[in-house]
């Protein structure tokens, strides 16, 4: 079933985050670690990147939200991850799994299939990771796909109705489902992929909507929408600093303070969401 989002359900969730803000812990890739935290911050969110085992779990209890991100994923940190993913969901914590290159590489592909078992409550991936996952394709090449979102609905599909996850897929369109519901975005601009972290980032964001969903995270309504929010936000706000900006060196600073002043007005006038 398709449904739609609509901009007041964007704005709204996006002035909770800014007058709640919620305390996002990110066990992430070395490579976006600053940038993910800068975007946290623009948001109006609060980042903390506690990735070690003995801190991990304990502050996943105390964390609004979390992001697992298999970038670069060390032995010390794999640890901290499922550490984390077990004590977010005893706290009740939503967590975001983003299984980074995962079904080409061995060691990330075992990891993702391990916390994939603990359920997340969203998976933030492209095409081509969601199709691995959900043992339907090899993977795409390192971090790009190569397959589309549309054909990884499926895989999509599966996924969530197995492990009850939101699952959002990347692409030109942005495919969102919890298995029953889909949603579409149609926003953003080929910039985020010329930049480090422009996707990693998203995932994040995503923990820090979840954080404010409706149902307090455990609605699927609530968080199927609140994934998609956190889409259409990170989206218009590549489009408004694209304008902006020549190229990926300007882009970046462009991100951080479009995604800050952007407006329910901007919501309302550039959201394209089915």
């Amino acid at each position: 079933m398709t449904i739609g989002l609509t901009p007041l359900t964007v704005s709204t969730l996006l002035s909770r985050v800014r007058s709640e803000p919620p305390l996002v812990q990110c066990l992430t890739n070395t490579v976006v670690t600053n940038f993910t935290a800068n975007v946290l911050l623009a948001l109006g969110a609060a980042p903390a990147m506690t990735d070690i085992p003995g801190e991990a779990g304990p502050f996943a209890r105390l964390a609004s939200g979390v992001l697992i991100n298999l970038g670069t994923p060390h032995a010390e940190q794999r640890t901290a991850m499922l550490e984390a993913a077990n004590a977010a969901n005893d706290a009740g914590t939503p967590w975001v799994l983003d299984p980074v290159a995962v079904g080409s590489l061995p060691v990330r592909t075992a990891l993702a299939a391990e916390l994939l078992e603990l359920r997340p409550t969203a998976i933030r991936a492209n095409a081509s990771e969601i199709m691995a996952l959900a043992g339907l394709g090899a993977g795409g090449r390192g971090v790009d796909a190569t397959d589309n979102a549309e054909d990884a609905l499926p895989a999509a599909t599966l996924l969530a109705q197995k492990y009850g996850s939101i699952v959002a897929i990347s692409g030109p369109t942005d495919v969102i489902t919890d298995g029953t519901s889909t949603l579409r975005i149609s926003n953003g601009d080929a910039l985020l992929t010329r930049v480090t972290g422009g996707g990693c980032a998203l995932g994040a964001v995503t923990a820090a909507f979840l954080a404010v969903a409706d149902g307090g995270g455990t609605d699927s309504r609530g968080r199927l929408e609140a994934a998609a929010a956190a889409t259409a936000v990170y989206t218009l706000t590549a489009e408004l600093a694209a304008a902006q900006t020549a190229g990926p060196g300007s882009f970046v600073p462009a991100f951080l303070d479009s995604l800050a002043d952007l407006t329910d007005q901007d919501i309302a006038a550039k959201l394209v969401a089915a």
